[in-house]
């Protein structure tokens, strides 16, 4: 397995840095502390995905944080991006296994036990798992609560991020569960971004 620190895991949402500098409020979660980053972008066209992947990638060089792309298999390649991250509307794991090569990193979100067997058999490095916790980042997110992150740790030795309505008011009841907090709003919806990020990894002296 691929030595990668999941511990505070960004996903990036312009909706929720609003009129902001988006760069700039990456470059911030990344000061703050930010250990793995993930670029998602649903809403712009291929050409703009590619521009905006090549300008995140020197910030996550510059820090020396991986990043992973969301859904577009083409656009990780194009940029020579660290790895994958794929739901299950998305290209089938296995598929994109094979595009992108063992070397790099592939993420598959899962809201079940039957998801998860299958994402481990397809080849996945980590699963995403949730929501943990009732969100609004994604109106269609399921909630699965805490129980199935237990589950999914008793059965499997892959690495495990929690995803969902993470916050610092309830990020410690995660202790024990995941290898790492995938965070959007509780980081990017702070006035202050830095310290957001620094607060939260404070409170994840649990994960190694």
């Amino acid at each position: 397995m691929k030595n990668v620190n999941y511990k505070l895991y960004l996903v990036t949402d312009r909706e929720i840095i609003s009129n902001r500098n988006f760069l700039e409020c990456i470059e911030a979660a990344l000061k703050g502390g930010v250990s793995i980053l993930q670029l998602r972008e649903k809403e712009i066209s291929s050409m703009e995905f590619y521009n905006l992947a090549l300008e995140v990638k020197k910030l996550a060089e510059k820090y020396d944080v991986p990043l992973i792309i969301n859904d577009r298999a083409d656009i990780a390649l194009a940029i020579d991006a660290d790895g994958v991250h794929v739901g299950q509307e998305d290209l089938p794991a296995k598929v994109v296994r094979k595009m992108i090569g063992d070397d790099k990193i592939l993420g598959v979100s899962v809201t079940n036990l039957e998801e998860a067997k299958k994402a481990v058999e397809d080849g996945a490095d980590y699963l995403g798992v949730g929501a943990v916790f009732p969100t609004g980042t994604k109106e269609d997110a399921s909630f699965t609560g805490l129980e199935l992150l237990r589950e999914i740790r008793e059965k499997y030795s892959i690495p495990i991020v929690a995803i969902g309505g993470i916050n610092e008011g309830n990020i410690e009841k995660l202790n024990g569960l995941c290898d790492g907090a995938a965070i959007i709003s509780g980081i990017l919806g702070q006035e202050d971004i830095k310290g957001a990020a620094e607060r939260i990894i404070f409170k994840l002296t649990w994960i190694k």
